[in-house]
């Protein structure tokens, strides 16, 4: 074997086998304390059955805190306050389906672990209505408010619905995915719009009540928040997801939710390599 190929094949290994750092308060707690609302099926919520938290994110932190030598413990808090919680240290992580917005970069440091995006759907009762993507344009559109959803369909309905001559669409902004689907089958909107990592686990529950339309209108990326300058923090949580994602215990965990499409090939900071 060449000397060459030698130091390639033993930067890998390296690069492979590489530890994580647990930050010394981190470990001197022996725990790490992660940011939660439980409101976001299939990422996190409350099993019925059990009342206990679970979900993708519960799942992907449990695998990072092992990875850090240290116990998860989920704090529960509403969505307005976790990056106030992070900044202040009150948690040391965000996990909890928050997008990674340009925005938001400015108070918080993500390290991102899948990829999704806005995707239409309706009732299954009026599903021949929409056959066609452009059957929206003019329609009701249901959304949170709090995402960047309506700011994304709103783009969407500029460059499709005004080439084709077809009024826009009317972005009716909900309190949470929960009151869109409500006013959806109440009737109030025509349509809704929610992350396209959310339908399969809503269609599973309420087995022909919705079908999706079309597919994900945009793309972005969902992160763990970590305070912007703990670097050291950040480091630390990168190299361990690479290493859940390494030992296929991610991909486990997103199969089991039927979420594969959705995966990062590596650990990523601010959607960047």
């Amino acid at each position: 074997m060449k000397a060459s190929s030698c130091l390639t094949l033993a930067a890998l290994l390296l690069a492979s086998t590489a530890q994580a750092e647990t930050p010394a308060a981190i470990k001197a707690k022996g725990e790490i304390v992660f940011a939660n609302v439980p409101n976001y099926p299939p990422f996190e919520f409350k099993d019925p059955a059990s009342d206990k938290l679970t979900g993708v994110d519960i799942e992907i932190g449990e695998a990072i805190a092992a990875k850090l030598g240290v116990k998860a413990h989920w704090q529960e808090t509403n969505f307005a306050e976790m990056i106030s919680a992070l900044t202040t240290g009150r948690v040391d992580l965000i996990l909890s389906g928050m997008t990674d917005l340009p925005t938001r970069q400015d108070q918080v440091t993500f390290v991102d672990y899948v990829k999704s995006g806005p995707q239409f759907y309706t009732t299954a009762a009026r599903d021949a209505e929409f056959k066609d993507m452009l059957a929206l344009c003019g329609k009701n559109v249901g959304t949170s408010r709090r995402t960047s959803f309506p700011t994304e369909i709103a783009a969407w309905s500029e460059a499709h619905c005004k080439p084709a001559g077809k009024p826009a669409i009317v972005v009716v902004g909900t309190e949470g995915s929960a009151d869109a689907r409500t006013q959806l089958k109440q009737g109030r909107v025509d349509a809704a719009v929610q992350g396209n990592e959310t339908i399969p686990y809503m269609i599973a529950q309420e087995p022909g009540a919705y079908v999706p339309i079309g597919k994900a209108i945009a793309s972005q990326y969902t992160g763990i928040g970590i305070a912007k300058a703990d670097t050291a923090l950040q480091d630390a949580v990168k190299t361990a997801f690479d290493q859940v994602i390494a030992d296929g215990s991610y991909q486990k965990i997103l199969a089991k939710w039927q979420l594969g499409d959705i995966a990062v090939a590596k650990a990523m900071i601010n959607g960047k390599e």
